[in-house]
């Protein structure tokens, strides 16, 4: 046996033992009393971290750090809105990219690489299996939020101490506390878009669910165009198309706030509050289409 095999092999049973319950003789120790979905959740989180995902975070401080120090010869106002435009636009980029191609491989890599029989053959059932990966990727796309955003603050704040006799030129203030309402609803969006991408895994190759969560994701931002496709085109089945469309697929574009936040626009607490509760349910309807599909599929 090979390196990478050997390598491959150790994996495949370290998954299945941070899996499940131990189910030896003897009184069960603390580790082995977790919930099953919580171990679950523990080993994706541990395999981000194997796969070098928190290195995004490295190349998002050297990529802030380096528009900071390219904006330089710039106003200290407009030096500002560019390094909250671009770190906001770079917590939502990485998180989107983690969100589909981890979320498109928490599965379907399982069934490619066998190792989903051994696990499912233990006291786990395929909802636990969903759940526990869909928490998993969860915790991996809020720590690597929060940890990009500690970075974009700090060199925020950096920027306010080096330019301190510009702040009347300033419409909000550098460190700005407004920013967190664009997180939070970058990460809700990210969350959404992993659950969109767990569910295509269930049924589908980590490439194809890929494409498939992206193309999700485009025609998101155009819900708003599908409601008034009735104005435009006369064919009355596309007209159906559109609508049925319209429902179906999450207005992803009511989770980007950056540009107001950006330009010290107010975005209110209710709104807030109603984007990330709209974002649960949508949530919640394509983990439980992803165990119904799972759960039926034949994996023989």
């Amino acid at each position: 046996m090979g390196y990478r095999e050997a390598t491959q092999s150790t994996r495949d049973a370290s998954l299945v033992e941070c899996r499940v319950f131990a189910t030896g003789s003897g009184e069960p120790s603390l580790h082995q009393r977790m919930p099953v979905v919580g171990r679950i959740a523990a080993h994706v989180f541990r395999e981000s971290v194997r796969r070098r995902v928190p290195y995004s975070s490295v190349l998002f401080t050297v990529m802030l750090i380096a528009a900071a120090s390219l904006a330089g010869p710039i106003t200290a106002g407009q030096t500002v809105k560019i390094v909250k435009d671009l770190g906001l636009a770079a917590i939502q980029g990485f998180g989107l990219l983690i969100a589909a191609f981890v979320g498109a491989g928490l599965v379907s890599g399982e069934v490619e690489r066998s190792s989903i029989y051994s696990v499912l053959s233990k006291p786990v059932r395929r909802r636990e299996l969903i759940l526990g990966d869909y928490a998993g990727l969860a915790v991996v796309l809020a720590v690597n939020a929060a940890v990009m955003a500690v970075v974009l603050y700090a060199v925020l704040g950096g920027l306010s101490l080096t330019a301190a006799g510009a702040r009347q030129s300033w419409e909000a203030p550098v460190v700005d506390p407004a920013m967190v309402s664009a997180i939070v609803l970058i990460v809700a969006q990210s969350m959404l878009v992993g659950a969109v991408a767990l569910f295509f895994s269930t049924f589908s190759s980590p490439g194809l669910s890929v494409v498939l969560t992206a193309g999700v994701y485009v025609a998101g931002h155009l819900t708003a165009d599908l409601r008034q496709i009735e104005e435009v085109v006369d064919s009355q089945a596309v007209r159906y198309l559109a609508t049925a469309a319209y429902h179906l697929l999450p207005n992803l574009a009511a989770f980007d706030v950056k540009a107001q936040v950006v330009h010290a626009q107010p975005v209110p607490l209710g709104y807030l509050a109603v984007t990330v509760g709209y974002a649960l349910p949508c949530i919640g309807a394509f983990l439980v289409a992803a165990m119904f599909i799972f759960s039926r599929r034949d994996l023989t």
